[in-house]
């Protein structure tokens, strides 16, 4: 019995040192294996995190305890599950609820408010600083939609998007309702 703990011990430390350097390629490669089952506990890292608990609780239940062959496996058991439970708590959980993207859609800058940088022109293109958010600011190529010239330093509202350029018009005359 003791060959299995330390298979499975030394199974898992091989897998975190692999993981370690190849872990992007393991996640891309394993990552789908488990979709099909819908337990969410059933990622790699929990599942390989409970085989090296599995051979080291073994191996020390074993050694030390003085239990019998059931009563050590069904231990080595129970503190994996445990870990793994654990782990998926402690760690999976709260990383995948962590998980920010500071992509954007064009689509998203509709309705956003952001600062003229180089003058807007009434037929030409300017450029204009909109915040996004928690991501920072992103400087766009942008025209009037309106028809008016806009100077530097003027807040706008993203009203159009046209083949990736903002149509922008002045954010206090639409407050005013002087359009």
């Amino acid at each position: 019995m003791e060959a299995l703990y330390f298979g499975c011990l030394a199974g898992g430390v091989m897998f975190a040192l692999i993981s370690l350097v190849f872990g992007d390629w393991i996640g891309d490669t394993l990552g789908g294996m488990f979709d099909a089952l819908s337990f969410e506990f059933l990622q790699p890292i929990v599942l390989a995190g409970m085989v090296t608990v599995f051979g080291g609780a073994g191996i020390l239940i074993e050694r030390y305890a003085g239990l019998t062959p059931v009563l050590s496996v069904s231990a080595a058991v129970l503190c994996a599950l445990a870990s793994g439970l654990l782990l998926y708590l402690g760690y999976v959980k709260p990383m995948r609820g962590s998980e920010n993207s500071v992509g954007y859609s064009m689509k998203d800058l509709t309705g956003r408010i952001g600062e003229v940088t180089v003058p807007v022109p009434e037929k030409g293109y300017g450029e204009v600083l909109v915040g996004m958010g928690g991501s920072g600011n992103t400087l766009h190529t942008a025209f009037s939609f309106d028809g008016a010239w806009i100077p530097a330093g003027v807040r706008v509202v993203v009203v159009d998007i046209e083949d990736g350029t903002l149509g922008v018009c002045e954010l206090e005359k639409t407050e005013k309702g002087l359009e």
